[in-house]
C-alpha cells in the first residue's frame, strides 16, 4: 500500500478519531424530552385536518380517504423521512379484488401508506407501528368523520414519528428500523393489515414486534372518573419480554392505569381479533393493541374532532413512543415464547 503523506494521513487519523467521538451513548438519551415533544396541540392540530368534513369519513378506496393519506404524507415530508428504501413510493397498491367480502359493499382499490426510518446498527430488524386511517364514509348525508376511530391512531403516529426523527437528528437515531404503517379497509375486514402480512415489504421473520393504536381519545363508561388509564391487549400472547417492556416503559414514563379487562381470553367483545395488529400476531409476530374502550360515538357522526381528550391521546402516544424505544434500541429482539393464543 503507497505511504500517504504526513498531513493527509494525519487529517484522515482526526477524522476518524472524530467519528468514533460522536458515537453516542444511548444511555445518556433524554427519552423523556423526545416523548414530550408529543403534544396534545400537536395532535389536536393533526386530527382537525384528518377527521374534517371534507375527508368525507374517509371510506375505503374514497378520494376522502386518499385526500386524509396525501396529509400522511406531507407531514412525513416536513419532518424529512420518506418511504421504505425497499418500496417504489409511499404506497402500497390493495387491490378491491384482494377486499371482496360475501354481503359486504364492492370496494376501491385502495393503499396502505408507509414511511420509514432507518436502523443504525441492526437496519435489517424492523418494529412495525400501526394504525388505520379509514372509517365509513358518510350516510345518509351525514359525515362519520372517525375522529377517535381511528383518527385518534393515525395521528399519533405522525408525532411518535417526529419525536424518533427529532432523537435521530441529535445522533440518537433507532438501532432498529421502524416502519410507521397507515393501513386501509380495517372498517371493512382488517383488509389492508392482512394484505401486508401476506405481502410483507420486509420479511415476517425480522418483524420484531408490532405495535397497533386504534382508538386512543377518549374514556369508556368503566373510566368515566378519571381517564388516566389505556386498555392493553395482545403484550402477553406471544411473548413475555414485549409485555414486560411495555409495563417497565409505563413505570418509568407515563403510569397510566394499565387495564387488561379485554386481553382476557373469556372476553366476550374478543378485540383481540377486531383490530389491525391480529394480522401480526398469526404470523407470530408480538403484538401491543392500545385502545380506549368503546364509548357512545363508536361507528355515528358523532365522533368528531371536538370530543377527543387530546391530554389522553398525548399520553398513550407517549406511552408507544417510550415502549417503541425501548424496542428498536435494547439489544435484543423480543422472544417469542407464547404460542398466542
Amino acid at each position: 500500500m503507497k505511504k500517504l503523506p504526513l498531513l493527509l494521513s494525519s487529517l484522515l487519523l482526526l477524522g476518524c478519531s472524530a467519528g468514533k467521538a460522536q458515537k453516542k451513548d444511548y444511555a445518556k438519551a433524554d427519552v423523556a424530552r423526545y416523548m414530550n415533544t408529543i403534544t396534545a396541540a400537536d395532535l389536536k392540530k393533526h386530527l382537525y385536518i384528518v377527521a374534517n368534513d371534507s375527508m368525507e369519513g374517509r371510506n375505503t378506496g374514497t378520494e376522502g380517504q386518499k385526500k386524509a393519506g396525501r396529509y400522511l404524507i406531507s407531514q412525513y415530508k416536513a419532518i424529512g423521512m420518506s418511504y421504505p428504501p425497499a418500496a417504489t413510493g409511499w404506497y402500497q397498491p390493495v387491490p378491491a379484488e384482494f377486499m371482496q367480502k360475501p354481503f359486504s359493499p364492492k370496494l376501491n382499490d385502495s393503499e396502505n401508506i408507509w414511511a420509514f426510518i432507518p436502523g443504525s446498527e441492526k437496519p435489517d430488524e424492523v418494529l412495525v407501528i400501526s394504525a388505520h386511517y379509514d372509517h365509513v364514509g358518510t350516510k345518509n348525508g351525514e359525515v362519520y368523520n372517525g375522529a377517535d376511530d381511528d383518527g385518534s391512531g393515525t395521528t399519533a403516529l405522525l408525532e411518535i414519528a417526529q419525536a424518533f426523527m427529532k432523537a435521530r437528528q441529535e445522533g440518537y437515531g433507532p438501532k432498529r428500523s421502524i416502519l410507521f404503517l397507515h393501513v386501509t379497509g380495517e372498517e371493512h375486514g382488517l383488509h389492508g393489515s392482512r394484505y401486508y402480512s401476506e405481502h410483507p415489504l420486509y420479511p415476517v421473520a425480522n418483524t420484531i414486534a408490532d405495535l397497533n393504536i386504534d382508538m386512543i381519545g377518549r374514556r369508556d363508561d368503566a373510566h368515566k372518573e378519571n381517564g388516566n388509564y389505556v386498555y392493553v391487549i395482545g403484550s402477553d400472547r406471544l411473548s413475555t419480554d414485549l409485555h414486560n417492556i411495555n409495563e417497565a416503559a409505563n413505570a418509568k414514563y407515563t403510569q397510566l392505569a394499565l387495564d387488561y379487562t379485554f386481553n382476557d381470553r373469556e372476553d366476550p367483545n374478543q378485540f383481540y381479533f377486531r383490530s389491525d395488529h391480529y394480522n401480526f400476531a398469526r404470523k407470530g409476530i408480538p403484538i401491543i393493541f392500545y385502545f380506549n374502550g368503546v364509548h357512545d360515538d363508536y361507528h355515528r357522526p358523532t365522533d368528531t374532532p371536538d370530543k377527543i381528550e387530546y391530554d389522553l391521546q398525548a399520553k398513550r402516544a407517549q406511552l408507544a413512543f417510550a415502549t417503541a424505544w425501548e424496542l428498536a434500541n435494547r439489544e435484543n429482539r423480543p422472544v417469542v415464547d407464547k404460542d398466542g393464543k
